[in-house]
């Protein structure tokens, strides 16, 4: 693939070089595994332009995902804003054994508090069974907490962070932790705004899916729940690994079921890939002979990378539209993201419990419980896995991957050739330009669950990440329209012919027509994709309406010129008819915390008005005015120039 991305590793080296950006190169890993092993530390303050950001946490750190936007402004030093968010308290008691796993705590939590339960909220881990779990899976558990919609999650310092530290070359960071253990954990006496406890001795393996992460089942109910929901039961593929769950304890309870199958002769009866999450676990799992373990069972070890998780996967044991079961250790399961196969079954678990389910080749199979039957044709039971948290030796760094920026790189020349088709510069948005948005038509009215998968599909569009009229041609493809209940699939007002939602939206802008998105609850939850802001930006879309909104999607969308509004009365979702056109009024005193006035008006003439809230604060205003956070920023050099 080196060849194929060439041009954009380019770009990014160049880039970086010129201004003072450290690079990890292709095959470096995971981003989010490369800040555990180097960046996090406890009581660090730290943003991440991805939703799992959060998963150093399980460093102690506040390690929040944000959109490339909010990025470019600490990068430039403006300070970064968030509303203040709440705090929810997860007291942990008791402690992990056997099948049960740190990935299991996260799994229970988010089939507590869903998908948005833990909006505007950072979650707190507390409680004597904190030290049960190692460093690496409070990190797990942090790390999808992006699931549940939080802000971040964090644990407080302790012992198994200490050790963590110490084998990756940074004892004396874990030093000055110890000295400062008092501001490193819970206050004393303090009050949190929701508290959920979990008794770890109790906690039983878990499985979440199909479709959304927040559907909780335990391992041992989920084959009787599969039958009767009419979900298939065979599993096709098992896949260990990505940002939350390729740790080198991972690795060393997925080997150690691994091994037990091998003794009884079998393999899995599943296929099986295994992706490690960077380079020095790849090197070090390697070394340690997990790797040939989980070949020897039948498994595929893929590159440092995100993979199947963000839909890299040409996978070729399915057709698209047949109907199959696949379970993961990952962290999402949205509609189509691994394989883009609307009809794929994704149910995420533990990698070790992956791992049985892929030998046994069924969800009937609860590795607590039920027996396998050996080469010899004997029965046998699998032991819970037991693995070092950390290697006995040293980490293997394996291939040295990392490019330090350059002393000076003032004279560096950026890479971007202007006939690729990857890359091109940005230009700036347009300006508002002082009126109401007068007579919108709409481009979409979305029904039900809309992540930023269905705003704008990774998989193979991903290779148009720096190509932004390229990858508009996926906005909203995913998402399905109220009007037929299909995907991609749009009225187009101007001609009254259904076709294609960018095409739609292209022939809009053509036109010189604005045009409106209506959507649902939790609107652009999942991965805080910029590109689901650029795109509608791009191709004229100025309005964004739904009965609520994901954190960073909302962000992404104010930073890009847009203006997202929430429906004062949800029940007003309702009034709003994909043929209808709408005007938004009262811009010239668009103000913080002042709801705006929005008029329907139908076909046969007649109008409604409602009201439109939403939570620009002043300075998010003047993105608004200027066309866009970045035009923003300019004016505000130019002014100080």
């Amino acid at each position: 693939h080196l060849d194929i991305n060439q041009e954009v590793y380019n770009f990014l080296a160049t880039a970086g070089a010129k201004y003072g950006v450290g690079f990890w190169k292709p095959g470096s890993g995971i981003i989010h595994q490369i800040i555990l092993e180097n960046y996090s530390y406890p009581g660090v303050m730290l943003i991440g332009t991805d939703s799992h950001t959060p998963n150093g946490g399980g460093l102690g750190g506040i390690c929040i995902g944000v959109g490339g936007a909010d990025a470019v402004d600490v990068m430039a030093g403006i300070p970064w804003e968030l509303k203040c968010p709440k705090v929810i308290g997860v007291k942990l008691t008791g402690k992990l054994s056997g099948w049960s796993s740190p990935k299991d705590v996260i799994l229970k939590v988010a089939g507590i508090l869903t998908v948005k339960g833990g909006t505007g909220a950072i979650i707190e881990y507390h409680g004597p069974g904190v030290d049960s779990i190692s460093c690496t899976g409070m990190a797990t558990i942090c790390n999808m907490g992006a699931e549940i919609g939080a802000t971040t999650s964090v644990f407080p310092y302790n012992a198994r962070m200490k050790k963590y530290l110490g084998k990756t070359g940074r004892a004396d960071i874990a030093a000055l932790a110890d000295e400062f253990q008092q501001h490193l954990v819970p206050d004393s006496g303090c009050q949190y705004d929701q508290v959920i406890e979990i008794n770890l001795s109790e906690l039983k393996p878990h499985i979440n899916g199909p479709f959304t992460p927040d559907l909780a089942h335990p391992v041992s109910d989920i084959g009787a729940v599969a039958e009767k929901e009419g979900w298939p039961v065979d599993i096709r593929v098992g896949l260990i690994g990505s940002c939350t769950n390729s740790s080198y304890e991972d690795m060393g309870r997925s080997a150690a079921v691994a091994k037990q199958a091998l003794a009884h002769g079998l393999k899995c009866k599943s296929m099986f890939t295994i992706t490690p999450g960077s380079e020095q676990i790849r090197a070090t799992i390697e070394r340690d002979g997990y790797a040939q373990i989980l070949r020897d069972v039948g498994g595929l070890v893929l590159a440092n990378a995100c993979g199947p998780c963000i839909g890299q996967w040409d996978r070729k044991d399915i057709k698209k539209g047949e109907k199959n079961t696949i379970v993961t250790s990952y962290n999402r399961n949205f509609t189509g993201r691994n394989d883009a196969n609307p009809e794929t079954h994704a149910f995420v678990t533990s990698p070790e419990i992956v791992t049985a389910l892929s030998i046994a080749g069924t969800l009937k199979f609860n590795p607590e419980t039920d027996y396998l039957t050996g080469s010899d044709g004997k029965k046998f039971k699998l032991e819970a896995p037991d693995a070092d948290e950390l290697p006995k030796l040293e980490f293997d760094p394996g291939q040295d991957t990392y490019q330090y920026p350059p002393k000076d790189g003032s004279g560096q020349h950026v890479d971007v050739s202007p006939t690729s088709q990857r890359l091109q510069l940005l230009e700036p948005f347009d300006k508002w330009d002082g009126k109401d948005l007068e007579d919108m038509l709409i481009l979409i009215k979305v029904k039900g669950k809309c992540t930023t998968d269905h705003i704008s599909a990774a998989g193979p569009w991903l290779k148009f990440r720096g190509h932004l009229d390229n990858i508009s041609n996926n906005l909203l493809i995913g998402a399905i329209n109220t009007e037929n209940g299909k995907a991609n699939s749009v009225r187009n007002a101007l001609t009254q012919e259904f076709g294609p939602v960018p095409d739609t939206a292209r022939y809009y802008k053509k036109m010189g027509v604005k045009w409106a998105v209506i959507g649902d609850e939790n609107y652009g939850e999942g991965s805080s994709r910029e590109h689901a802001a650029l795109e509608p930006r791009h191709l004229g879309g100025r309005v964004i309406i739904t009965k609520s909104f994901a954190r960073i999607h909302e962000t992404n969308l104010k930073k890009q010129g847009l203006l997202p509004l929430t429906f004062a009365d949800p029940a007003d979702y309702n009034k709003i008819h994909p043929v209808d056109k709408l005007s938004i009024v009262g811009l010239a005193d668009f103000a913080p915390g002042k709801p705006l006035k929005c008029i329907i008006k139908h076909p046969n003439g007649s109008q409604e008005t409602i009201m439109l809230n939403h939570t620009f604060n002043e300075s998010q205003i003047e993105w608004f005015q200027a066309g866009s956070a970045l035009n923003r920023m300019k004016e505000l050099q130019q002014k100080s120039s």
